[in-house]
Order: structure tokens, then C-alpha cells, then sequence
């Protein structure tokens, strides 16, 4: 349990954002000078997104004075401007929401109503978000921050057979010295990568064969040395502490619980799997990368329910929107049967009813699962921060559509309030190890990310590409130059604040 804790904890991270000689604006509504997120701005040919908070960073190579830029909002007149224009505008661009009278937009012959919008966006999922078989080259843009937030840390070692009490009192002190940091300097990693992500569909022995390749060009990790030890660190850190107790030659069996509910667990060096490899800065990437993305398909029957179980909701008909030369339309969405979660807006094309873009969260008293028996057994936990934004946009040869942008947000609160003893399985005299285990935290976790580029490839150029090792830059504040030759997602502005403690 305590090992399994220590995995949620990450490195603390400073983020300070003052380009140089790049150029660093925002998005607002005209009316309310709010700022408008995920934009798009296009810019000699690529496409940008604003931030959260309707920040965007135009790189150096782009910001000339008489360089064009198109920025784009669903719902707001599109608006085009120089580079000149810009700076003098001090850096701002306003957006001026669009009127559109739904009486005189006539989309269909037959008047839209939520639910035949959302029964065709079903019907037609397969097609608009298939895998296609044509290979095909993405450059994208990933981001990712984790947070530890302890309210409570008390890890006490009451017994440890042939430890005196100063032995204990000793190890009780180191304890409290890494959980008393934990919540002084509560540690947070943030990093970020560029990769060109090369996939396709192979014919071997007669049967189709899904082929993926991540060649990840760079990546980086912060961290404020000042701030806290990174996970690796304090994972070594508590289970140095914990293995002077528990002998790794040996096998113990885990005793927890009012009513002496007992789980075997052999936690031995003879228990580990043999052969089993290590994990790379690479193989790590991969996976975190390759499950975020099936998460945000919506062809996942497991994830994205309000439009997979359309059964589940209340869909209501909001108006319809020009984009360029097309309509879309605008659901609004909220629970309608309990096993429902979320609320939010769908925007659908009319064209061929996909959904281009849709913003969720989790609907009032919701959670995504957990278990309550804080006062019983003393263990709470649950899954209750979820909402996002996810962007797709159609293939330029036609055949469906691609994950732009997304930007997820999950969490979770934890509490833990029970003893745990270790006690070693042997018919002769046995060692135990004792704790006390007082733990009240919450862990947060955002990711980003955006398609930079995609284009179709040869099945050549697929199986030609190479996934190579690589390895983090460790940096201890944020250099925005690292990525001045890409079009990247900027960073909020409680990153570009962030100081090191001195």
C-alpha cells in the first residue's frame, strides 16, 4: 500500500514562460474580453490552438509583420490580421460572437430535435472515426502534468521484530521528515514531447494486422531542485526506509482490517517475474501515449458514454452554427438514467454528423467509481475530477476524422486510516512489521495534446520508420526555446508564474 502510494507522487516542476523572440498573444470574446480556449489559429500554412485561457505563442519563424493569421472559433465570426496588426493591437485578438436566428437557418426540410441528432452520430460512428487502413504520418504535440496534493501523511512503524524502540524511533523520524516535506513542497512533474507517430494496416497470413511506430523526436521533464525529490527519489527514499524492516529474501503475508481480513501476498524477491524487462523512457511514453489516445476514441465502448450510450442521456437542441461550409449543431447533454456521468455540449457536423468538437465534465454529485468505508474500515476512495475538450478534424483525403486536440483533466481523492502488518509465511518464528497508516490526499492529472501534422504515407515509409530510445532533457525551469521550431500548445499562466524557491 505504502509502495502503491508513492507511485501517484511526482517531480515539482517551475514552468516560467517569457519567449524570446517569439510572439505570445490571446483570443477574447469581443463582449466580455473572456478568454476563448482552444481556438484555432492558422498561420502560413500550420494551425495553432489556444490554451484554457485563450493564450496562443506564434514561433519565430512565423512572426513576421506581414505574416497573415486566421483565427477561427465555433460560434464567432472568423477574424484575419496581420503580424503588424497584432502588435498593434497589444497582442490581443477580439472575436465578435456570431447572430445566427435559427428560423432562418434552414439546414434540413425537417426541423433537428436532439435526439435523431444524436441517433445518426451512432449510426454513422464507425465511419467518422475508423482506423484507416491507408498508412499515415502524425506529428504531434503531447503534455503532461501530475500533481500530489496531501492533506494528511502520518506513516508510523509500532513494531518490527529485532528493531529496539530507538531503531523505531529512528525510522519514525525519516518517515516524518519525507511526509512533512510531501505537504510542505507538495511535488508536481510536468513534461512535454514531440513525436511523428507512424501507423497503418498490414495483410500477414491473410488477416489485417494494426501496425504502430512512435519515433519521439524530444522530450522534457522540470523539476526546481529546491522544491522536492523527484518520484524516483522518494519512491527510494520510502522503500529504503521500509526494506530495512522487511527481509526481500523472505515472503509476508498482509494482515489489515477491524475484523482481521487477511490478503497472502508474497512481496519476496522470489515473487517478482522472471525475465521481465525494464521499462525505457521509451516503452513508458508508448504506453501512457497509446492509452490516452484509445481513451479519447469514440469507438472505446468504455469511455466517452455520451456518445456511445446516447440511452443514457438527455440531448437538447441548441441551434445550429456555420463552419465554414458547412453547419453544426449544438446538443446540450446531461444524465438522464443513473449510470449516466457527465454534462456538456456536442457540436455536430450536418454534413455527415460527427461530432467535431465536445466539452464535458462530470455532472453534479457524480463520480467515476470508488469505495466508501471510511468510518467501517477507515478507506475512502474515489474518482471525482473528470471534464475535457476533445477536437477532431475530417482527413484532408476524406474517410473520416482524427483527434486535433484534446485536453483532459482526471482525479482522485484517497483516505486511508487502518494498520498493516507484514507478517513473514514460515512455521518457524516468524518476523512481523507493523504500521499506522493516516493518509488524506488528492491527485490530479492533465494532459494535452495536439496533431501539429498528418498526412498520408506509403506502406514503405511505414515499415522504414524507426522507434528509437530516448531520454528526457531535464530542465529546472521552463525554457520556451526549446520548442521555438514548433507550433506547440502555451502554457497557463500558473505555469509561466511558477519561481523557484531560493
Amino acid at each position: 500500500m505504502l509502495r502503491n502510494l508513492f507511485m501517484y507522487l511526482f517531480i515539482l516542476l517551475g514552468m516560467q514562460a517569457v519567449i524570446a523572440q517569439s510572439i505570445t498573444a490571446k483570443v477574447i470574446d469581443a463582449q466580455s474580453n473572456e478568454g476563448l480556449p482552444y481556438a484555432n489559429i492558422e498561420v502560413n500554412g500550420e494551425n495553432i490552438v489556444s490554451n484554457a485561457e485563450g493564450g496562443f505563442a506564434i514561433p519565430e519563424k512565423n512572426n513576421a509583420d506581414n505574416t497573415v493569421l486566421t483565427i477561427s472559433f465555433l460560434g464567432y465570426h472568423t477574424a484575419r490580421i496581420t503580424v503588424a496588426e497584432l502588435k498593434a493591437s497589444e497582442f490581443t485578438v477580439k472575436l465578435n460572437p456570431g447572430v445566427f436566428e435559427l428560423e432562418t437557418v434552414n439546414i434540413t426540410n425537417i426541423a433537428p430535435n436532439g435526439d435523431s441528432i444524436i441517433a445518426a452520430v451512432k449510426r454513422n460512428l464507425a465511419r467518422n472515426y475508423n482506423y484507416k487502413a491507408d498508412p499515415s504520418k502524425n506529428t504531434f504535440f503531447y503534455r503532461e502534468s501530475n500533481s500530489f496534493m496531501p492533506i494528511k501523511l502520518n506513516v508510523e512503524i509500532n513494531k518490527s521484530s529485532g528493531f529496539s524502540k530507538e531503531d523505531l524511533k529512528s525510522t519514525n523520524k525519516q518517515f516524518k521528515e519525507l511526509t512533512s516535506g510531501l505537504i510542505a513542497r507538495p511535488p508536481v512533474e510536468f513534461k512535454e514531447l514531440i513525436c511523428n507517430y507512424y501507423n497503418g494496416v498490414k495483410t500477414v497470413d491473410g488477416k489485417p494486422v494494426f501496425y504502430g511506430k512512435y519515433d519521439i523526436v524530444k522530450g522534457i521533464k522540470l523539476k526546481d531542485k529546491n522544491r522536492a525529490v523527484s518520484i524516483n527519489e522518494m519512491e527510494q527514499m520510502a522503500t529504503g526506509i521500509l526494506f530495512k524492516h522487511l527481509d526481500t529474501t523472505k515472503y509476508y503475508r498482509i494482515k489489515s482490517g477491524l475484523f482481521g481480513s487477511q490478503d497472502t501476498i508474497p512481496i519476496g524477491v522470489g515473487a517478482r517475474k522472471k525475465g521481465k524487462q525494464k521499462a525505457t523512457e521509451l516503452t513508458t511514453a508508448k504506453s501512457d501515449i497509446s492509452m490516452f489516445l484509445f481513451e479519447r476514441s469514440f469507438l472505446n465502448p468504455y469511455k466517452n458514454d455520451f456518445v456511445t450510450h446516447p440511452e443514457l442521456y438527455s440531448y437538447v437542441y441548441e441551434g445550429a452554427i456555420p463552419l465554414g461550409d458547412q453547419y453544426v449543431y449544438i446538443l446540450k447533454f446531461s444524465p438522464k438514467k443513473s449510470k449516466a456521468k457527465y454534462t456538456g455540449t456536442l457540436y455536430v457536423s450536418d454534413n455527415d454528423y460527427a461530432v467535431v468538437k465536445a466539452d464535458y465534465q462530470l455532472a453534479e454529485g457524480k463520480t467515476l467509481g470508488g469505495v466508501n468505508l471510511k468510518f467501517l474500515l477507515g478507506v475512502k476512495q474515489s474518482e471525482n475530477v473528470s471534464r475535457g475538450t476533445l477536437i477532431f478534424k475530417e482527413r484532408n483525403s476524406g474517410g473520416g476524422y482524427y483527434l486535433q486536440y484534446a485536453s483532459v483533466t482526471s482525479g482522485e481523492y484517497m483516505y486511508l486510516n487502518r494498520p498493516l502488518k507484514f507478517i513473514e509465511i514460515t512455521k518457524e518464528e516468524k518476523d512481523v512489521v507493523a504500521f499506522d497508516l493516516k493518509i488524506e490526499t488528492n491527485m490530479q492529472t492533465r494532459q494535452e495534446y495536439y496533431s501539429m501534422a498528418y498526412s498520408e504515407i506509403s506502406m514503405g515509409e511505414l515499415e522504414s520508420a524507426k522507434e528509437r530510445e530516448f531520454s528526457y532533457l531535464q530542465l529546472e525551469s521552463y525554457d520556451p526555446k526549446i520548442w521555438k521550431e514548433y507550433s506547440t500548445i502555451e502554457p497557463l499562466e500558473e505555469m509561466k508564474k511558477f519561481k523557484a524557491i531560493e
